[in-house]
């Protein structure tokens, strides 16, 4: 399994010898509003072309359809034939939008010799919770294959908790920029819930993604990367932009 970090929660996924893409976002730097009143989104741009990010892209994931997920960049870029997994409520959206080969997740799904499933996800608490709408996360597994559980957009619930410790999966990929909105909760998990994580999955590859790419996401990756060392948690992956992990 390899994983490349492109920039904040979008990730190339080389699964089952398969080529994945999670939540592709590709506006340049500068070119969406601020979120949280500090500066245009994304603040950093691409590492790698839109080309390059394309090249032998096979399947889409889309835990949901926020801007910073699923932009107007990527769906121009994105060929409409291509498979795309999503949540149900998701589904005419994002046939609204072209593509034509779209399936809603409600049941594991078989693609390639590769199950797909849908796990719980809950973007916030509180009020922030239902503007911030239905999320969904993923399991990938294949035979003889680590299992990959991509969290998304998520605060660490009891319902979260209790998959990690029941499914155990190889390797967990956490949104942990600890976004937020002035005065408001984090929508996400910061580095508080990334290492609770890394405690109930002692044997996992824990990475966290989603980080210092938007103006309302505090956590940055010198600050995660020092919290855990200090709590002994060598399983932790802090990847850069472009970076390649290979489980």
């Amino acid at each position: 399994m390899k994983t490349q970090l492109i920039r904040n929660a979008t990730l190339k996924i080389e699964y089952n010898k398969h080529q994945i893409l999670l939540d592709p976002f590709f506006s340049s730097k500068g070119s969406l509003p601020a979120f949280a009143g500090i500066a245009p989104n994304p603040t950093v741009d691409l590492p790698v072309s839109k080309e390059e990010i394309l090249d032998g892209v096979e399947l889409i994931l889309l835990s949901h359809l926020h801007p910073d997920h699923f932009d107007e960049p990527a769906q121009e870029a994105l060929p409409k034939f291509l498979p795309v997994f999503c949540a149900p409520v998701d589904q005419p959206n994002i046939e609204a939008k072209g593509f034509t080969n779209v399936s809603a997740i409600k049941e594991p799904m078989e693609w390639e010799g590769i199950t797909v499933e849908a796990t719980f996800a809950q973007h916030g608490t509180g009020d922030w919770l239902t503007r911030m709408g239905h999320v969904t996360g993923f399991l990938l597994s294949a035979p003889n294959r680590p299992s990959l559980y991509l969290a998304g957009d998520t605060v660490l619930t009891d319902e979260v908790r209790k998959f990690i410790k029941n499914r155990k999966p190889n390797v967990i990929v956490t949104n942990s920029g600890g976004a937020h909105f002035p005065d408001a909760p984090p929508i996400i998990m910061d580095i508080e819930q990334t290492l609770e994580v890394c405690t109930l999955a002692p044997k996992s590859k824990v990475i966290a993604t989603h980080l210092e790419a938007l103006d309302h996401c505090p956590v940055t990756r010198t600050a995660l990367r020092s919290a855990a060392k200090e709590a002994g948690h060598t399983h932790l992956i802090v990847p850069e932009d472009g970076e390649i992990v290979t489980i």
